[in-house]
């Protein structure tokens, strides 16, 4: 029993993984592995797409929010007033009801729109996140082409708790995605013209 349970122990640790062994082709990989990052921080705040994007945003979210405000006060001012018309008697039963109704349905307006803003919103903000991706990812093939990172990663916050700074490329990202940026918004500048004409 003895031998066959020494037997048993022996063919388990050959078959375990060791893990403080490191193979030599992951260790091989590693070494030719390129690894590079990007703060994404940085290019939010100075991606010219992003800074003009983003004045945009908050343009139409400051407008959406004024027009559902203005809307509320003017509801809850005409709901104030129906409250003081009828303890002052001014409606019948009747016109107190089809005041109420209007009052209500103007609260049901008032929540459509601040729906339908809301998601023409959500729409906008989806469209600039994705044309963002595209445009980050589009620079960084044909920037890569060149480079041969293995991985670049982008870095949020701590996401990553260290990186030397060797391997942080975002200044050379941000150059490259401005200058693609004016020239597209150049060649699309120039389009307009000679539409006009």
């Amino acid at each position: 029993m003895a031998i066959a349970a020494a037997c048993v122990l022996a063919s388990c640790n050959n078959q375990a993984p060791k893990m403080d062994e490191k193979s030599q082709s992951s260790d091989s990989a590693a070494t030719e592995m390129k690894i590079a990052y990007v703060e994404v921080d940085s290019i939010m705040s100075q991606y010219q797409f992003c800074k003009e994007y983003t004045k945009i945003l908050e343009k139409k979210s400051q407008n959406i929010q004024n027009t559902i405000n203005q809307k509320g006060q003017s509801l809850q001012a005409a709901a104030v007033k129906f409250q003081q018309d009828i303890q002052n008697n001014k409606y019948t039963q009747q016109q107190a009801e089809a005041v109420n109704a209007g009052l209500q349905k103007q609260q049901a307006d008032l929540q459509a729109l601040q729906q339908r803003l809301g998601n023409e919103f959500q729409t906008e903000t989806d469209k600039f996140n994705e044309a963002l991706r595209d445009s980050i990812q589009h620079f960084l093939a044909s920037y890569n082409a060149k480079k041969k990172y293995s991985i670049i990663l982008s870095k949020a916050g701590d996401n990553i708790l260290y990186a030397d700074k060797v391997y942080d490329i975002t200044a050379d990202v941000i150059n490259g995605l401005n200058k693609a940026y004016k020239s597209k918004a150049a060649a699309a500048t120039a389009e307009k013209k000679t539409e006009k004409k």
